[in-house]
C-alpha cells in the first residue's frame, strides 16, 4: 500500500486529499507546514509527497529544495500558480510532477500512478554490476551515482535518469517522444521540459548545446549520447 504525505495548509483542501487518497488505497499522513514536512520525510519513508506551494512558515519552492537535500522521494507539485518558467523551475529544482490548481482527484492519483511506475522501473533495473561507461562517464544505477573523468556528479533525481537511459544506448539517437515515454513516463509532453533538463546536465557534464561533448542535438529528430573523438 503506497504512503503518501500531504503537505497542505488549507484544512479543507487537506481533509479532501486525505479522504479520497484513503479510499483509493494509499496510507496517508498530512502536515500544514514545510518544517513538519522535513521533520516527516527525515524520520519516515514515504513513496511519493503532494507538496502546496503556498505555504504559511517557507515557500513550497524552498521547502523542494530542502526536501532534495535530505531525500530522493518522488515529490508532486500542487500549486495554483500556473507560470511556466516557474513550473519549469520547479521539475529543474528536483519536483518530479506537478498539477495546477483545482484538479480532480483521478487525476491526483492517475500522477501519482505514473510517478511510483517510474520509480519502481528505476529500482528493478538497477543490478550490482550495471555500471554504465561511455568514455570518462561511469553511472551506476543500484547507487544512483554517475561520474564524469573520476569526479562524482551532482545530479537531480530526473537528470540521472534522463543520463542513465541515454548512456544505456550509446550512439543512438533517442526521439524526444520516446524521450517522454521512458524516463516521464508520459505518452505527451512540452518539449520544453526536456530541453531545460538537457541544458542543466549540460552544465554538469562541462559543455554546451553549441560546444557538445556528450550530449548531441539532431534538430527535429532527437538526441544522443556519446562520448568525445
Amino acid at each position: 500500500m503506497p504512503s503518501v504525505l500531504v503537505v497542505e495548509d488549507d484544512q479543507f483542501v487537506r481533509s479532501a486529499l486525505i479522504r479520497h487518497l484513503t479510499e483509493a488505497g494509499h496510507t496517508v499522513r498530512s502536515v500544514g507546514t514545510a518544517l513538519e514536512a522535513l521533520r516527516e520525510v527525515a524520520h519516515l519513508r514515504f513513496d511519493v509527497v503532494i507538496l502546496d506551494l503556498g505555504l504559511p512558515d517557507l515557500d513550497g519552492a524552498e521547502a523542494l529544495k530542502m526536501l532534495r537535500g535530505i531525500t530522493d522521494v518522488p515529490v508532486i507539485i500542487a500549486t495554483a500558480r500556473d507560470d511556466e518558467s516557474e513550473i519549469v523551475r520547479l521539475l529543474n529544482d528536483g519536483a518530479d510532477d506537478y498539477l495546477t490548481k483545482p484538479f480532480s482527484v483521478e487525476h491526483l492519483s492517475a500522477r501519482i500512478a505514473a510517478v511510483l511506475r517510474r520509480a519502481r522501473a528505476t529500482s528493478e533495473e538497477a543490478a550490482p554490476s550495471s555500471v554504465v561507461r561511455v568514455g570518462g562517464l561511469a553511472i551506476d544505477p543500484l547507487r544512483r551515482q554517475a561520474e564524469l573523468d573520476g569526479t562524482r556528479l551532482d545530479l537531480t533525481r530526473r537528470e540521472f535518469d534522463l543520463l542513465t537511459f541515454l548512456a544505456s544506448r550509446p550512439g543512438v539517437v533517442v526521439a524526444r517522444k520516446e524521450l517522454l515515454a521512458e524516463v516521464w513516463q508520459q505518452s505527451y509532453g512540452d518539449d520544453q521540459t526536456i530541453d531545460v533538463h538537457l541544458s542543466w546536465l549540460r552544465r554538469k557534464l562541462g559543455e554546451t548545446a553549441a560546444r557538445p561533448r556528450y550530449l548531441h542535438t539532431l534538430r527535429g529528430v532527437g538526441v544522443k549520447l556519446e562520448p568525445p573523438v
